[in-house]
């Protein structure tokens, strides 16, 4: 067994769990690097004395965006950036049924819901440029307090979808009567039917939160 497979069966310890796979281990690990860099460096945000944990956390969020975004180039058709496109662009023919006349009773609310978690998740993805780019600037004193101001005002508005994000699962799983939050956690979803996603990419997954703790080790020894 090579070391790719012993990875892949060690990490991959919910295989055998019920439902069906629909998460790839890759995109979960992205997933809470993502959000455990923001929330590091939201709470670090404030004073001299975290200034330069702050700074290494935000870096670490344009590299794991960088990643993200190569993954949804190349990676598997459920993760791709196209695929969260078309969930946005769904939102058309279900409106356009309703502008044929049917009632909103007769339309299926799942595919606004659908594109409201997309659009956020968009949103998530597109708002972490501007926010480590001000910071950057903020950093090597351009335009004085102006870009100290918006990177404040994007630090409050990301907070802001990051709690909108948490909202709608929790609504919308109470809603479907399901854990939304369980693809992101355990990679499954408690139904039926075949797994979404045929390979789990432990590997990738574990790359990637080396590669992260290397460059916080790295960040802080300069």
């Amino acid at each position: 067994m090579n070391a790719n497979s012993s990875i892949e069966t060690s990490i991959n310890v919910c295989a055998t769990a019920p439902g069906r796979r629909v998460t790839d281990a890759a995109t979960r690990m992205f997933h809470w690097l993502f959000a455990l860099s923001f929330l590091g460096a939201y709470i670090t945000a404030d004073g001299e004395r975290w200034r330069e944990i702050h700074m290494m956390l935000g870096y670490l969020m344009i590299g794991l965006l960088a990643a993200r975004i190569i993954w949804g180039l190349a990676g598997p058709k459920r993760v791709r950036l196209t695929s969260l496109a078309a969930r946005i662009r769904s939102i058309k023919p279900w409106s356009e049924k309703l502008r044929a006349g049917q009632s909103i009773w007769q339309t299926s609310w799942i595919t606004p819901q659908n594109v409201l978690m997309a659009t956020l998740i968009a949103l998530l993805l597109l708002t972490a440029i501007p926010l480590v780019l001000t910071g950057y600037l903020t950093n090597a004193d351009v335009a004085g307090e102006l870009m100290e101001e918006l990177h404040e005002f994007f630090g409050e508005f990301y907070l802001l979808l990051v709690l909108a994000h948490l909202a709608a699962i929790g609504i919308f799983s109470l809603m479907r009567q399901r854990n939304l939050a369980n693809p992101m956690l355990t990679g499954r979803l408690n139904e039926k039917g075949p797994d979404l996603v045929k390979n789990n990419y432990a590997w990738l997954a574990l790359l990637l939160a080396v590669g992260s703790l290397a460059w916080c080790i790295y960040y802080l020894s300069l």
